[in-house]
């Protein structure tokens, strides 16, 4: 499908033979079709055949990573760092995030942040930040608003907030429903900000998409 991506890792699969993201309601809707029609196991979106054993599968997501295919260097990045080899982890989301990817910008900074493969660092985690939230991550221009709401900079975080709502991201609607409460927020941008992460969360819904959801319960 076209529809935007719902924020959450749980409700899309990353593809490790083409390295696309694919979301819960097109994985439902491919296994319907292999079901009715006695398909094979494939991709919804390259039609590959799906890897029989999980070696398989990271062989192919290996052979994306050394075509420098930079979700594919984020997402192994994430399994060094939950194996508990964060240089190896901070060595793939280097990469990755110099070849554009927002997600491995996010890493990094959490990376700076915790000194986890790396030593901690302020100015390079804010950077990685901003970054990560050009890119359109959500948490990131959450975070930039926590950043800035810390050091009394309310007109600049108010605005890290908002784009984030818009965005879908229900944390800082809830930021921005406590400074509303509080008088730092004026009704009129609260009301605008509303109604953009609603318009946001309804363009990722679909029945493809409330029809897997219920399946995995």
């Amino acid at each position: 499908c076209f529809l935007p991506l719902p924020i959450g890792p749980k409700k899309s699969t990353l593809m490790v033979c083409c390295s696309t993201i694919v979301c819960g309601g097109c994985c439902h809707a491919n296994l319907n079709r292999e079901i009715e029609e006695s398909l094979f196991p494939s991709c919804p979106f390259c039609r590959k055949a799906a890897p029989l054993t999980d070696e398989e599968g990271v062989m192919n997501m290996m052979k994306r990573v050394e075509a420098n295919d930079p979700v594919s260097l984020r997402q192994i990045g994430r399994q060094r760092y939950e194996e508990g080899d964060y240089n190896g982890a901070f060595q793939y989301w280097t990469k990755a995030a110099g070849l554009g990817n927002a997600e491995a910008h996010y890493e990094l900074s959490c990376s700076y942040a915790e000194g986890e493969g790396v030593e901690i660092d302020e100015e390079k985690r804010v950077y990685h930040l901003e970054h990560a939230a050009i890119g359109g991550n959500p948490r990131a221009r959450y975070n930039l608003g926590c950043e800035e709401a810390k050091n009394r900079r309310m007109d600049r975080a108010i605005k890290h907030f908002i784009i984030a709502a818009n965005l879908g991201h229900n944390e800082s609607l809830e930021v921005l429903k406590n400074f509303y409460a509080k008088g730092h927020v004026s009704k009129d941008a609260f009301a605008a900000a509303l109604r953009a992460h609603q318009a946001a969360v309804d363009a990722t819904k679909s029945p493809q998409r409330e029809m897997a959801l219920q399946w995995e319960q």
